[in-house]
């Protein structure tokens, strides 16, 4: 909280002290009112700030980051052992190999730029 804002409420509670119950209803109206414009000010910031954020565009997390590598690495390697197990022609088997490769590193890509 600023100082400022710290200081009103300080007179604030002074001037209740001062003024007794009289004016209690009108210094609580006071307060709430510069607590309201407090509360605001900080949320139109948090907000200004997440917007600029959205607007930047986030990175992954990394949770998310090492689960599309893991995973991505996990069907590489399981797509290249089915190919290679089964393959007749070394050289079709070598060509489909790279498509997987390829495709895979499109993918990963094309997430990594998104987020």
């Amino acid at each position: 909280m600023e100082q400022a804002s710290r200081d009103e409420i300080g007179a604030a509670v002074a001037a209740h002290a001062e003024l007794g119950r009289d004016y209690e209803h009108a210094v609580a109206e006071g307060l709430i009112d510069r607590i309201g414009a407090e509360v605001d000010r900080r949320v139109d910031a948090r907000l200004s700030g997440a917007s600029r954020r959205a607007l930047r565009g986030g990175r992954p997390g990394t949770f998310a980051t090492v689960i599309m590598g893991l995973g991505s690495m996990g069907l590489g390697v399981g797509g290249t052992a089915v190919v290679l197990s089964d393959a007749h022609s070394t050289s079709a088997a070598s060509v489909m190999v790279l498509v997987i490769w390829i495709a895979i590193a499109i993918i990963n890509v094309n997430f990594g730029n998104r987020h």
